[in-house]
């Protein structure tokens, strides 16, 4: 495969993660981009980048870098994307990809007016597990998907100044860890939903500290799921269906699935599929991105994150919430 250069814009904890994926897998980090010079020089002295910028612009119109990893928060992906489409650089941003829908659809549309790739760092799009229960659904054994049911809760530390609280960031349960859950929920419907229900806590900031999300598409189908940024809960899913259920943990970097089969209401037969390794969730995504480059399209990926977003659109709009101080 060809190996291509990389610019990474943010020296934060998965920017570390980022370039370590990236040194383990055949991408070259040429260059890294931060104003904070101390962070900046630090970062490139620790993974080996030859080229710094302080200027994140000037990185992006470097004619030696092919990819531009975007790992800053969630409010300023949208302009770093758009430079660097016009660039005529292949995009991967960290989720949030953007703060709105429509901000994502003007992107997709510049990236396929120039022929690019635009990617969104979801983890579970690229874990090998996946593709296994993907196949299980699609044989049948699981019946008609009916109903699938996401947790996700972390316990951030009380901090009003923190990013994650921070609404002028664009904070809160939703974009942070509700984007994973949304993400799963979508992967297992056979169409896109409506949110049908949601309520919402929201934090001392104005961002949403937790909320209970119900969707339902054409099909009957259901997604229900439970947020929260100051309650931890297991990163659960479950995809039920006529004739069985699958339960995953861990779901964003998962490696198993254990699969219960319900033939009738009084049988219950187990199965556990294992793939991938969760301490190279990174290292999937790098080599997807690699692979959709050289093969000129991605897999249905960037399809899945315009549902989502749209989908966190429409769960802001019932709550009367936006990103603005």
């Amino acid at each position: 495969m060809h190996k291509y250069n990389w610019g990474i814009i943010g020296t934060g904890w998965i920017a570390h993660e980022m370039a370590d994926a990236l040194n383990e897998v055949n991408g070259e980090i040429h260059a890294v981009s931060n104003p904070n010079e101390e962070s900046l020089y630090k970062f490139a002295k620790e993974k080996s980048v030859k080229h710094t910028f302080i200027n994140p612009d000037e990185m992006i119109t470097d004619p030696d870098v092919d990819i531009i990893y975007i790992a800053t928060p969630h409010i300023s992906h949208y302009d770093y994307i758009k430079k660097a489409l016009n660039a005529g650089k292949h995009v991967f941003a960290e989720k949030a990809i953007t703060t709105s829908a429509k901000q994502l659809d003007e992107v997709i549309a510049l990236a396929k007016s120039k022929n690019l790739i635009l990617t969104e760092g979801f983890t579970l799009y690229h874990m090998p597990i996946y593709e296994k229960v993907r196949d299980l659904i699609s044989s049948g054994k699981l019946g008609d998907i009916k109903l699938v049911q996401v947790n996700f809760g972390s316990l951030k530390d009380y901090d009003p100044n923190n990013r994650f609280f921070a609404k002028e960031l664009a904070g809160g349960a939703l974009l942070d860890i509700g984007g994973y859950a949304t993400a799963f929920a979508r992967m297992f419907l056979n169409e896109q939903p409506e949110v049908t229900l949601t309520t919402v806590k929201f934090f001392e900031t104005g961002v949403d500290e937790q909320s209970g999300i119900i969707l339902k598409n054409s099909q009957e189908q259901l997604a229900v799921m439970a947020l929260s940024m100051r309650a931890k809960q297991p990163k659960r899913g479950v995809i039920s269906g006529t004739r069985g259920y699958v339960e995953i943990n861990n779901y964003p970097r998962a490696t198993e699935a254990k699969v219960t089969y319900t033939l009738d209401a009084h049988t219950e037969n187990y199965e556990t599929i294992t793939a991938g390794d969760s301490a190279k969730a990174l290292n999937y995504e790098v080599m997807d991105m690699q692979r959709y480059i050289s093969q000129g399209h991605d897999d249905g990926q960037l399809s899945l994150s315009q549902d989502v977003a749209h989908i966190l659109n429409r769960v802001r709009d019932n709550w009367g919430m936006n990103y603005t101080k």
